[in-house]
């Protein structure tokens, strides 16, 4: 038997009425909306089930409002019986991924990303940050590049790289849109800005880092039941101590998700289950490793399809 991963969205994967199916079928799915909306103050379910969007896309309401969906679909997932052998989640995501684990308890992790959110906001001043989506580029091509036009002035970073073939940068307005222009040198076919409020995982959010060490520092943490795959090294983890330091260098550090898949290959993963809102993680592991099977639960209807095919495989097993 294969090991499983489970693994959790980050930035980009939220929708208005994400999660409402759950809510209103799954009574204990439905309580962490609502823990969720006593931890914060304010009804971060109304804007989560209704928007409206521009609200929900705000970096400190989609951070704490993914992760509430993300650990309601977990929730409602237990009916499976399923246990991970590795938890990891992209960016944002490693938060549900260490509630997940039991190292974070969960009203402290939607605290703590809410404040994360706003931290990443104030860090550059709008509009002079940004970030691009690298298509085809080779990394070590791509981050010559990079630093060559950071070694001229305008810093500019790997921030994601995801799969083969796509690589987010992060950095000044002027950097991003130096690597835009000049992409084809790094053998990438083009480059996508992203529509983003920030340059996340460069270092110019080194700002943030700062301030969600300070809160991290008096947040609880525990040992994870079972290893975390962190963005930063691409590790396992499961120390306390270690988890802090990583998640504030996560900051500013580039996501390692190609990497963390290949890890989790390599340590015998075979089946990957996406727990939150949409498919991205589905569909860069499938560049990663088409072998491997992925399942997204992200809904009431795929949770009654994953659990009627478990019955009929043990019915026919």
């Amino acid at each position: 038997m294969g090991k499983i991963a489970f693994v959790f969205p980050g930035q980009g994967s939220q929708s208005v009425g994400m999660g409402y199916d759950l809510y209103q079928n799954h009574p204990a799915a439905k309580a962490y909306f609502d823990r969720a909306n006593e931890a914060l103050d304010f009804s971060l379910s109304d804007l989560i089930f209704q928007g409206p969007e521009e609200e929900l896309k705000i970096t400190y309401h989609t951070q704490p409002a993914l992760l509430t969906t993300s650990i309601a679909c977990l929730e409602a997932f237990k009916a499976a019986g399923v246990t991970p052998d590795y938890v990891a989640g992209h960016s944002l995501g490693e938060y549900s991924a260490l509630v997940a684990a039991g190292v974070l308890k969960f009203e402290d992790a939607v605290r703590t990303v809410q404040a994360r959110g706003k931290f990443m906001e104030q860090a550059v001043p709008g509009g002079l940050g940004a970030m691009a989506a690298v298509l085809g580029a080779e990394r070590g091509a791509l981050a010559e590049l990079c630093a060559a036009i950071t070694s001229g002035g305008s810093v500019v970073e790997l921030a994601n790289v995801n799969c083969p073939g796509q690589i987010v940068v992060s950095g000044s307005k002027e950097g991003v849109a130096a690597v835009v222009e000049r992409c084809k040198e790094a053998g990438a076919k083009r480059a996508i800005p992203l529509e983003v409020s920030g340059p996340f995982h460069s270092s110019l959010m080194r700002p943030a880092s700062e301030h969600l060490a300070e809160v991290l520092a008096s947040v609880e943490m525990s040992q994870a039941s079972v290893p975390v795959v962190a963005n930063v090294t691409a590790r396992s983890v499961t120390q306390p101590g270690d988890i802090r330091g990583l998640l504030v260098e996560q900051v500013y550090s580039p996501v390692l998700w190609e990497d963390t898949v290949a890890y989790l290959i390599g340590q015998g993963v075979d089946t990957f289950i996406e727990l939150g809102s949409g498919t991205v993680l589905a569909g860069l592991i499938k560049k990663v490793d088409r072998s491997v099977r992925i399942i997204s639960i992200g809904s009431l209807e795929a949770l009654d399809k994953y659990l009627q095919e478990v019955v009929h495989e043990h019915a026919n097993g």
